[in-house]
């Protein structure tokens, strides 16, 4: 009874990962996409406790058949219960096994959701939660935890680094393959080779870190909850803390010396690296072993996340490959070389005995399972995109999905929404797409046409409002017009039409401020009725709220530095 508690309660604690992989997630995405982030992770338990009950449970722990394959299917845990939740005379409850697999199960999924964030249709996720938790990891699990042939020619991954972290990471490389980048990620020249890697910084690294500390606390039952002794407990607990604090180290040492300056998310993202590569042979290391698997991941993590991103050109804004699927392959050959006979696994590593018994079979093990799941995911993203059903249309992704997906404005409601400065950072010589109907003058109204005269200098201030998501756009017609200063600002409204009613909890929220973006430009050589039509060109969609233009003399300019008046205050020249 007190071994079957403890194996509930480490199930109850990866559960609780769940939030942590939410925080993580979130801290490191845009603000306008928190929500559809939250949404994500949470739809990947439900989603997959529907369908693991319902198939993936007997899939992965059935009756195995077809030569150590998969588990045959049966409905006991809706047709037999009281059978389902009896204590056996050996072992635990069907109905704790089924729990303690269903966490296990959510955690594969949830790991796409940061490789695939802030692009992803949130009906196409939906799908591939449903997939991942009904078919592809239940057959792969079967073959290492549920009697099939991986366990029964000796392959070892204890807690998951394979069969959970590794899977998880190869859908969520081929996931951000199929999707292609974040717009504004890369810029392009016009071969469509990337002259340029742009970063896209998370907005709250403290949510991340909650994150991190979540999922480590989790990662005790991660690893833990099928311990059945307090010394294999006790040997596990030690080797996931040693691993990846000595990952996380590593990698602060490791990136002050390449940049300068150690880097707080890649140290966040090292924890993690840690965790994962220590899962599969977290009761076969000793603290020399744990301590040589973070070293190693210290620097896999920031290698793969930088391979990734400045050399492959493949947008994965949480590191998530990195960390599970570099890891996680790291970790299951790990335990072919570094595994002691007197840690409790008793296995025999290359590095303790010279045996390469047990590091064949791991590579035979990760080559297999790697293979199923990139083929699988392969096939079912491929069959996604090829139906233009798996990436978010380009207006709601620079919107974010937060109200394209979901009709919520900001997840942090009476925070204001930072400006997005790469929100529309794109090829500005392409033209802007007219989806509506409404005439020009009412989708941007010009409030004020001032008196154009040539007699002297003339002073004019140019105020515009409009989406936030036209920024970039705005920005680079104006400096292209001539135009070499501005002022932005951000700020919230509406007009006539009271913006755009959406539902909070149900209930209609009529009266809607919308984050709009102010740019003030003063001018004076260049014609106003140049910076007028360019803005419009620029903003016009075809749509109420596009924006509106105001005008105003301006008496006088006054230079502070220099103290200097009128036209030659407008000067950028020194």
């Amino acid at each position: 009874m007190s071994v079957e508690f403890w194996f509930l309660i480490g199930a109850a604690l990866v559960f609780w990962m769940q939030a942590g992989f939410a925080m993580v997630e979130t801290g490191f995405t845009r603000a306008k996409n928190a929500g559809n982030i939250i949404m994500k992770n949470l739809m990947d338990f439900c989603i997959g406790t529907v369908v693991f009950s319902i198939l993936g449970y007997t899939l992965m722990m059935g009756e195995d058949t077809f030569f150590g394959l998969i588990g045959k299917p049966n409905l006991n845990l809706f047709t037999h219960f009281k059978e389902f939740i009896a204590s056996p005379a050996d072992g635990f409850t069907d109905a704790s096994y089924f729990v303690f697999n269903l966490v296990f199960c959510a955690t594969t999924a949830t790991i796409v959701s940061g490789a695939m964030a802030e692009r992803t249709r949130f009906s196409s996720y939906c799908i591939y939660s449903a997939v991942i938790s009904l078919l592809i990891y239940p057959i792969e699990a079967h073959w290492i935890w549920g009697g099939g042939w991986l366990s029964g020619i000796g392959f070892h991954d204890y807690a998951g680094s394979c069969a959970i972290h590794m899977v998880g990471g190869i859908a969520a490389l081929i996931g951000a393959i199929a999707l292609g980048p974040r717009i504004g990620k890369y810029v392009t020249d016009k071969k469509g080779k990337v002259t340029k890697v742009n970063a896209i910084p998370g907005h709250s690294i403290p949510l991340g870190a909650l994150g991190v500390f979540i999922l480590w606390l989790g990662w005790y039952g991660f690893n833990g909850a099928a311990a059945t002794t307090v010394s294999e407990l006790s040997s596990i607990f030690l080797t996931t803390t040693i691993a990846p604090a000595v990952a996380t180290v590593t990698t602060l040492i490791y990136t002050w010396i390449k940049n300068g300056k150690p880097d707080v998310s890649m140290c966040l993202n090292a924890s993690l690296a840690g965790l994962v590569a220590v899962t599969a042979g977290c009761d076969a290391f000793d603290a020399i072993g744990a301590s040589v698997v973070g070293l190693v991941a210290g620097i896999l993590v920031v290698v793969v996340v930088e391979v990734l991103d400045l050399k492959l050109h493949i947008d994965d804004p949480v590191g998530a490959v990195g960390v599970h699927c570099a890891n996680g392959i790291w970790g299951t050959i790990a335990v072919g070389l570094l595994a002691n006979p007197d840690a409790p696994a008793g296995l025999n590593g290359l590095f303790y005995t010279g045996e390469f018994t047990q590091l064949g079979i791991q590579a035979i093990g990760f080559v297999t399972v790697a293979a199923w799941a990139a083929v699988t995911m392969g096939i079912f993203f491929a069959i996604l995109k090829k139906l233009n059903f798996l990436r978010a249309d380009a207006a709601d992704e620079l919107m974010g999905l937060d109200i394209s997906e979901h009709g919520l404005p900001s997840a942090y409601a009476d925070f204001m929404p930072s400006v997005d400065k790469y929100s529309d950072f794109g090829n500005t010589e392409l033209p802007v797409a007219v989806t509506g109907t409404t005439p020009v003058a009412e989708a941007v109204e010009v409030k004020r046409q001032p008196t154009f005269s040539s007699d002297g200098p003339k002073f004019t201030k140019v105020e515009i409002v409009f989406k936030e998501e036209k920024l970039y756009a705005l920005k680079a017609a104006m400096n292209k017009l001539g135009i070499t200063g501005m002022t932005v600002s951000h700020v919230m409204g509406y007009g006539m039409q009271k913006g755009q009613t959406e539902f909070y909890r149900g209930v209609a929220v009529e009266t809607d401020l919308r984050p709009k973006v102010q740019v003030d430009i003063v001018v004076s050589a260049i014609p106003v009725r140049d910076v007028i039509e360019t803005a419009k060109k620029v903003l016009y969609t075809g749509h109420i709220g596009d924006g509106k233009i105001f005008v105003y003399d301006v008496e006088n300019v006054v230079k502070v530095r220099t103290g200097e008046e009128g036209y030659d205050a407008l000067q950028d020249v020194e």
